[in-house]
């Protein structure tokens, strides 16, 4: 199918992209990558009359080193330094390939890494991904393994949004419909492991459960803090915060661990769907889980 007929904007400032987007209102889409809302567009599940392309914006692609970002940061949010910026419009490729975002932030490159395809991986982008807030979406999770904080910028001014408060419901977000999401700030977590992995229907596929974790471990290699974040669950992703407190402090061994993921799922409802029932995808959250979890056991520094 083709898309309905739309008329295509392309301005070339933050300002000039917020004023058509207050112009238009729901009208209007704004375009960053695509690779969700051109899909939509020819099912017809999407017609907006107005396509704001983000491309030609300053200031949205980019990923600042550290230091960069620690003397930019002024959000209200952070608990301290250093911190890694990525720009919304900063791409997949990008990410994956960054020396940078792997050495500083490797859970970011590693969930780059398995989104999609090469194809998508090459024009798709982080804002684009998580203001879509797609339930089986890869990056939502890492994000909140990360505890990172997006900025959000409007006709009012520009806000931080926690990550654990951003997602709220399907295909939704925090966002205003006047707001454009212009950067994320993650922080660089000096000796965390991380990993994540996903259960899908192919290997370029939408998670049915994808699973992220950044663990720091004590010399004993028990425990000491830990983030667990899963997606293609239920409506948005969550912080399986539970299964984090049963695991903060104790040792990592499979028993406990197995223990643990019992109750990743608990008390939500659970996409019963076409690539998996309910019953099966609480399954693979539980399996999955316990394999990100012992993934990031597994590369946890020896004292």
């Amino acid at each position: 199918m083709i898309p309905a007929q739309f008329d295509y904007l392309a301005p070339e400032s933050i300002e000039e992209a917020l004023s058509l987007l207050s112009q238009h209102g729901d009208d209007a889409k704004l375009l960053a990558g695509g690779q969700s809302l051109f899909p939509m567009m020819k099912l017809r599940l999407a017609a907006p009359s107005y396509l704001i392309d983000l491309g030609r914006v300053p200031g949205l692609t980019g990923i600042n080193t550290p230091e960069v970002a620690q003397e930019a940061a002024t959000t209200p949010l952070g608990a301290g330094g250093p911190f890694l910026t990525i720009g919304a419009m900063t791409r997949y490729y990008e990410i994956e390939d960054s020396s940078l975002v792997r050495t500083s932030c490797p859970l970011l490159a590693q969930t780059a890494a398995v989104v999609a395809d090469v194809q998508v991986r090459n024009q798709g982008t982080i804002g684009g991904s998580l203001a879509h807030a797609d339930p089986a979406g890869d990056m939502p999770a890492a994000v909140l393994a990360l505890g990172a904080e997006l900025k959000a910028v409007g006709s009012g001014g520009e806000r931080w949004v926690r990550s654990e408060d951003f997602f709220t419901g399907f295909f939704t977000t925090e966002l205003a419909g006047d707001e454009i999401l212009s950067e994320v700030r993650v922080p660089v977590l000096d000796g965390w492991t991380s990993s994540y992995l996903k259960a899908a229907p192919r290997a370029a596929g939408f998670a049915v459960a994808g699973v992220a974790v950044c663990l720091r471990t004590r010399p004993d290699r028990s425990c000491d803090e830990i983030r667990i974040a899963v997606t293609g669950v239920t409506d948005k992703p969550y912080r399986a915060y539970d299964v984090e407190d049963a695991l903060r402090g104790q040792r990592l061994d499979d028993s406990r661990i197995d223990d643990a993921v019992r109750i990743v799922t608990d008390g939500l409802w659970i996409a019963d769907d076409v690539r998996a029932s309910a019953a099966y995808r609480a399954h693979l959250a539980q399996v999955y889980t316990g394999r990100a979890v012992r993934a990031a056991r597994e590369v946890a520094p020896i004292a």
